[in-house]
């Protein structure tokens, strides 16, 4: 496994965020921030995944140009 990149560090950022807004929407009744958080825990799971996707595609090219290379 390669090292994270902007994306999946960002992803993992924003779901944190978002998570503690739910649980501060719950402890205090309120339906909009929660609702808030789970936004944007869902929009942080998107982009880390968009950045596993993109480093795999990158590991993927990066092992063909060694083998064509060797």
């Amino acid at each position: 496994m390669g090292t994270p990149n902007k994306d999946e560090f960002e992803g993992k950022w924003e779901q944190l965020k978002g998570t503690v807004k739910d649980k501060a929407g719950e402890l205090t009744d309120d339906e909009e921030l929660e609702a808030e958080g789970e936004v944007q825990h869902a929009e942080g799971e998107a982009q880390e995944s968009w950045g596993k996707a993109k480093r795999k595609v990158g590991e993927a090219f990066k092992a063909a140009g060694d083998k064509i290379n060797s």
